[in-house]
Formats: C-alpha cells, structure tokens, sequence
C-alpha cells in the first residue's frame, strides 16, 4: 500500500526505539553476508517537514481537547446571560498551530514574513497604502513598465489598432469603470481627516471609547453634503446639508450619521422612500436639479402635516449656510448612553461651530450657484490647507426616560427637537479638522457611513426612523460600493483589529489564515472568540405589547413646535423663511396644492400664512388643515432663542472673506493698513482690480491684484472695503462692475468701508449710510483722512456681527 508523501508519523516512542533496534540488527546481519564488505553508512536524519506536520496535528488536537464542550450554552438562555453575557470560551495557540500552510515561514517579495503577533493589517493609518509616485516609472497596474503611454498599438504607422495591445485595453477598461453609483441622497459631499478631543471623563454616563477621560483624542472623517441634488448639482442649492462624522475607536467605528437641521420631515421610515421620490426630479422630465420648488414635493409633504416642523427650518435660513464650517450639526434621532454598569440615559448630539452660524441670502445663493457651483467644497479645502482649521464643539442633552414621558412630545418622534430650555446642552468635546484628504474619490467618495456602526455605550431607541435608517444604509454600500466588503477600503476601515468568520465576497482584501471560520470551534482554540460582556451588549428596554402598525398619539401634535420655531426667530430670518415658502410655491403648476399648503401653515402662524398667501395671490384665506389631534398638547416653551442663527455669532472675524477694491492710483499705504489689521485678526482679505495684475499706486508703490472683479464678485466676499485716490474712484466709478460689486455688498446687509474719496462710490450705488427707520448704519463705516484706526476697528466690529439685518427691505430699495 501507497503511503502518502509526508504524512505524519503515528508511531509510538517505545516502537520508535524497536524499530531503531531492529533495523541496527537486520543492517549488520545484511553485512556480514555482503561480500566485498561496505563502509558503515550514518541512519538518514528524518525530514524536518514530517516533524513539523506532526506537531501541528498534535497541537491541534491538544486545542481541540482543551475545549471538550462548549461551556457558555447554557448562559445563550434567560435573561441574566442577554445582560452579562460571558467571555468566549477559548485558549491559547502559537502561530505554527493555526497556521493555513507550514510553508509560511518562506518568506518573500509578495508574501512578505510569517504572522507575527495577533493583529488586522487591514487596520491601521493610511499610510501602508498611500502611493507616492515620485521618480517612479509608468506602469500597468501588474507593474509591468510602460514603453509608450502616447500611442495605442497598431499594425503599421497607419493601421488598424490591435486587439492584443494589453496596455490600451487595461487603461481604457478602467477608465469605463473609474465611476462608481452615486448615493441616492447625499450624493454631493465634500470630506475632511481630523480628530475629536473630549473635554471630560464620561464614563459615569457612557462606556463610548470617545469619551473617556479628559483630553482623550480620538480620530475621524467628515463627510459634509447637500440631500437631493446629484453628484455634479450645485453647492448653493436650497436644502438640507448632511454632518456626518466617523470616530475611529479604539473599540470600532461610530457613525454619527446626522444633519444640520435636527429635525426630519417624516417620523416612520416607511415614508423615505416616498419623501425622496417626491423632493427628486420630476420622473416625467427630470426636473428640477437639486432643488424642492416643483409640484411632486409639496404635494407629498402638504398631505403630510408631521413636516410642517421640518418645512420651517427648510425655509429659512438654515438651508442656506454661508459655508461648512458655520453651520450647526445634529443627531437628528435619540439615542441612549449606556455606562459600564448598564445603566441608561437618552441623549440627543449637538455640533456648534466655532466661527458661529452664518448664512447666505438667497439673492446671494442663486448668484454663488452660476460663478462657483463649488462654493462650500472650495472654502473648506481652502480653510484647512491654510491652516485655519474649522472646529466645532459637541455638546450633549442627556435626560432620562423619565423625564422624557413628562414632554408634551414624545422623544422618539424625528420630527421634535428637545427644547434648551428643558434640557441644556453642555459641552463634552471639541472637533478639529487639520487635514484634507489626499485623493476625493478613494476617501470622501467611497467612505461609508451608516447608522447601525456603533459601539459600545452607544445604544438605539425605538424611533421608527432610525430603525429604518439602520438597515438602509447598509444595504445601499452593497450596491454602490460592490459588496460586502466596503469595510476593508482603506477609508473606512477601522483603526481597531477586525477578526470575524466573515469570508469571502467581491473585492475581498484580507487573506485569512488557517481552516476555521465558524464559531464554536476548537480547531482553532476557540478564536476569535466572543467578548462577552466586554463587547457591545444591547440595553434590555422591555417590549410588551402587540405587533401593530401605528404610531403613538404624542406623534400626532404637528404644529407646536413648528410655531416654536418660527416665533424664536428674529424679524430678517421670519422675511426670509416667508419668501422662501412664497418662492416655492410659487413654482408648483398646480393651484390646489398652493392652497393646501398655506391651509397647514395657518396652524403655525397667521402671520406667516398670510404673508404668503399674499405673494401668491390668493384672494381669501383657506380654512386651517384639520389636526390630527382633537385637544393640543399644551407647549412647554414658547420661545428659544437657541433656535435662531444669531444666537451663535462666533468667534471674532477668523476666516472671513474681504474684498479690499482697487485701481490705478489707490491710497496703498491705506488699503496696506486696513489688510494688515484684517489679517492681523485672521481674516482673509483681497485685492480686487478691474483685471488682474499689478496697478501704480498713489504713492508711486505697486499694488498687485489677487482677483479680478470678473473672477471674483461681490457674492463670494463677506464684506466691502472702497479705496481712496480721486483716480482710483473714478476709474472704479466708471466701472459698471465695481457699481454692481457696492450695490450686491449693499444690498446683501454686509458691511463695508469707504476710506476717503470713495463715499461717492457709496452714494452712486444707493448705499445709504442710515437705516430705514433713520438710525445711523453700524455697517457703513466711512473713514476720512486722519481719523486713525477708529475706522478700522468700526468696520470690523461690523464684520464681527456678519450682517447689517436692519438694513434689509423687501423688496430692495436697490
């Protein structure tokens, strides 16, 4: 019989030692028989191989006898193993016993050195994967070198392609798939790499690796985007805007998955797909682009009273925000904070930026959208490679269930905030993005966010939004990212080791070791083997009750605190979110839904429906929508002021945008000061000339232009310096261009400067220096020669308040 080639040995020592016997006897007796006689020949030493294989075999079976039974079955029922459950039966093996091949100890080029300590080589930072090119030749992506990388193969200098030239077809072939599906919302995003820094030890209200212990840092990724509009649609656009941040733990990734409203419009994720079919482009023509003004939307959200709340901070200012870096973020659901002893708090996620929230008029968006659909991409890229880094302070409002079923509202309802007033925000940790990524596509484009990564001491509640939110998110990856195995792009992968049983699939990256990949199992010693009650457990909320589809009645009470909102808001932003709701409907084809919607608003504010049911020409008031509820809830708060953008003016002028105008025979030692002092305080002004290029100065000096007055117009500036110089102002003054840069200043409520003889620039646009009600304009500052940095320090304390609001009319009085 055959015996296999290395098969191990299953011969016991003391036959060992009689075979050696033997064949030492059988040897000499073969000897002496022999003639002429041999030299006595050394036994052959046995192969390392088989020894090797035999003592794998052995270890083996030692692993798999230490683990007889599996111990932790019967802690898989009843209730105390779900709150505790136990640490994973296990034990311990060298890297020989749980190796796939013995052969691996070969090491090589490609294959690299044995397994060393346990570890993923998918984790870690990315560096083990970022490619520097530098000196290097072309290649095919085999890494076979380019000879010519100009001209495809042909049979002849005139001849047709051939079909064999591997070169050609690689690079076209990727080109065709270099585009992968976009997102179905929040399809355009801009990222950036930074790092979170707790500002306290949590670990009395939450496990969450994050926060604990004060100074703690904690890497992440930041997606920022607009909902409804496609990849290439515009920055600008009136709409929500997603703040989604990815912690990398060093006990796995969290998602905080949010948006800069911390409200929804809808409360069951049943209506998702149907809220982003209707605010999408119309199926028939496919219009309009990145936009909620058309007759599908309203139609679906007027026969949805629950986005009244959502529709308010959708008109007003909020959709709009001046950049990425001044706008407020939220968790939009509630969540739970579990401690290590199990205990549970609710907790709803604020983001404040630092530089504080700020907006664009619409006015300003529309024109941003036609000369830099880039807008907030390009200011957050600029912001970080300059150094000014954004930074934005999370706060948490922590209160228990408890509390939480005294509320008028119910807490699980996406379309209610908390109010301040009932439970504070207090601040927990910074947010601090220093880095832009090194290549858009391989980070924020194929970043994965989703919902359901969390970690320990981070818990869901039963908001039926978010439980939706949990499976979808998921679910789309597979689609738009290839497979099951998004989460070993480079992006995405987590910084904490991943050992799972989890095999196989498309575009599979790691090469696992050995033959187990089940659990329980003793033929790899039990691992990986689960944590236990180290690991993420669950918080036990009891459920008792009947399988149904409904909603709780606090869910039905729509209009409280869309009221709340509108009535925390100051005189400008009510103009705004009126005209807002008068623009879009004013878009709607079809009179009936008009009605319908100013019918839901009259439940909010008369005011605010009359206000727009004037602009659309109704000739009477529709009766109010009937409510869902036959007795309203009585509010808790009437008023907050948290809930409009001036409540958070920011920080000084750090990052803002100023356009200093100017022309040959400009005052340069006077535009030179009030530079000097902008940025002094981190500002970022500019000059802007007719052209670009360098102009003679006054003084004789040279003043060079940073942009033009075609490249860069008034609507990317947040405030106005004018030049003084008899010529300069009179070129400027001849100059329809720089008119129209004063009158979109003027007219946009920022501030500006007019240092000596350029008031009459002022005076030619219609930029009066008081307000409608007479008072003097804070945000005109007119400087004259000798009155010193007062000026100065007039206009930036202007700058500081972002906006001249009082001076608004609607419509313009220019």
């Amino acid at each position: 019989m055959a015996t296999r080639k290395n098969a191990p040995s299953r011969t016991s020592a003391a036959g060992k030692a009689a075979a050696k016997k033997s064949n030492k006897s059988s040897s000499t007796n073969s000897n002496a028989d022999a003639a002429p006689a041999r030299a006595k020949r050394k036994p052959r030493a046995e192969p390392e191989g088989p020894r090797r294989i035999a003592r794998q075999g052995q270890a083996a079976d030692r692993l798999a006898a230490s683990l007889d039974h599996n111990p932790n079955k019967a802690a898989e029922h009843g209730r105390a193993g779900a709150l505790a459950p136990p640490e994973g039966a296990h034990a311990g093996a060298d890297a020989e016993t749980l190796a796939s091949t013995l052969a691996e100890t070969n090491a090589g080029a490609k294959n690299g050195a044995p397994a060393q300590a346990p570890g993923d080589p998918l984790s870690g930072d990315l560096s083990r994967v970022r490619v520097n090119s530098a000196d290097q030749r072309l290649t095919t992506n085999q890494g076979v070198p380019v000879s010519d990388n100009q001209n495809s193969l042909k049979a002849g200098l005139r001849g047709p392609a051939l079909l064999k030239d591997f070169v050609l077809r690689e690079k076209i072939t990727h080109f065709d798939h270099e585009r992968i599906p976009e997102r179905v919302v929040h399809a355009r995003g801009s990222g950036a790499h930074g790092y979170f820094e707790s500002y306290r030890d949590l670990s009395r209200v939450t496990r969450a690796a994050p926060f604990q212990g004060e100074g703690k840092i904690t890497p992440v990724f930041v997606r920022f985007s607009t909902v409804a509009g496609e990849r290439g649609s515009k920055d600008t656009a009136r709409d929500v805007r997603g703040f989604a941040v990815k912690f990398y733990t060093e006990e796995g990734n969290w998602d905080l998955v949010g948006n800069n409203i911390p409200v929804f419009f809808i409360q069951d994720a049943m209506k998702f797909p149907d809220l982003v079919h209707a605010v999408k482009p119309e199926p028939h023509n496919g219009m309009p682009q990145a936009a909620s003004a058309h007759d599908t939307f309203w139609d679906f959200v007027s026969l949805m009273p629950e986005s009244t709340h959502m529709l308010l901070w959708h008109m007003s200012d909020r959709a709009i925000p001046r950049s990425y870096r001044m706008m407020q973020g939220f968790g939009v659901h509630t969540f739970r904070l579990v401690n290590a002893d199990g205990e549970s708090v609710l907790c709803k996620f604020h983001w404040t930026p630092k530089l504080g929230t700020h907006s664009l008029t619409w006015d300003e968006a529309v024109k941003i959208s036609g000369c830099d659909p880039d807008y907030h991409r390009r200011d957050l890229w600029e912001a970080i490679e300059s150094g000014d880094y954004p930074e934005y302070e999370l706060g948490l409002q922590v209160f228990t269930d408890e509390q939480a079923a005294k509320f008028s509202f119910d807490v699980l309802d996406a379309t209610k905030i908390v109010p301040e007033e009932l439970v504070p925000v207090t601040p927990v940790g910074r947010l601090v993005l220093d880095r832009n990524p090194d290549n858009f596509f391989a980070e924020t484009e194929q970043v994965a966010f989703c919902t359901a990564h969390v970690v320990p001491g981070i818990d869901f509640t039963n908001d039926p939004l978010l439980a939706g939110r949990i499976h979808s998110y998921v679910d789309t990856q597979l689609t738009r990212l290839g497979g099951p195995n998004f989460h070993e792009i480079p992006i995405n992968a987590p910084i904490a080791p991943v050992h799972n049983n989890q095999r196989d699939g498309l575009h599979r990256q790691a090469i696992h070791r050995g033959r187990v990949a089940y659990e329980p199992n003793s033929l790899g010693g039990g691992c990986p083997f689960q944590a236990g009650a180290a690991g993420f457990v669950s918080f036990p909320e009891p459920v008792r009750a009947d399988e149904v589809r409904a909603k709780p009645e606090k869910f039905a009470e729509h209009y409280n605190q869309a009221t709340l909102f509108y009535e925390s808001q100051s005189p400008a932003e009510r103009r705004h979110i009126a005209a807002a709701f008068r623009f879009e409907l004013s878009k709607v084809t079809v009179p009936a839904i008009r009605v319908r919607t100013v019918a839901m608003l009259e439940n909010v504010s008369e005011q605010l429906a009359g206000e727009v049911a004037m602009g659309l020409g109704l000739d009477e008031m529709p009766p109010p929508m009937p409510r869902a509820l036959a007795r309203t809830p009585r509010a808790e708060v009437k008023r907050s002021p948290a809930l409009s953008l001036l409540h958070y003016p920011g920080e000084g002028i750090r990052s803002r945008r100023v356009a200093i105008l100017i022309a040959p025979g400009a005052q340069a030692a006077s535009l030179e000061r009030v530079r000097a002092a902008l940025a002094a305080l981190g500002a970022n002004p500019r000059f802007i000339g007719p052209t670009l290029g360098e102009f003679a100065a006054a003084e004789g000096d040279r003043l060079r232009a940073d942009a033009s007055l075609e490249s860069e117009p008034a609507v990317l500036f947040d405030a106005l310096v004018l030049p003084d110089g008899p010529d300069a102002v009179a070129a400027l003054g001849n100059d329809g261009r720089a008119a129209e840069f004063v009158k979109d200043q003027y007219r946009h409520c920022k501030p500006i400067l007019a240092l000596g003889a350029s008031r009459t620039l002022l005076e030619a646009a219609g930029a009066f220096v008081v307000l409608p009600d007479g008072e003097r304009d804070p945000g005109i500052v007119v400087a004259a020669a000798g009155d010193g940095d007062e000026p100065i320090q007039a206009f930036i304390d202007a700058l500081a308040a972002h906006r001249v609001w009082q001076r608004e009319t609607d419509p313009p009085t220019t």
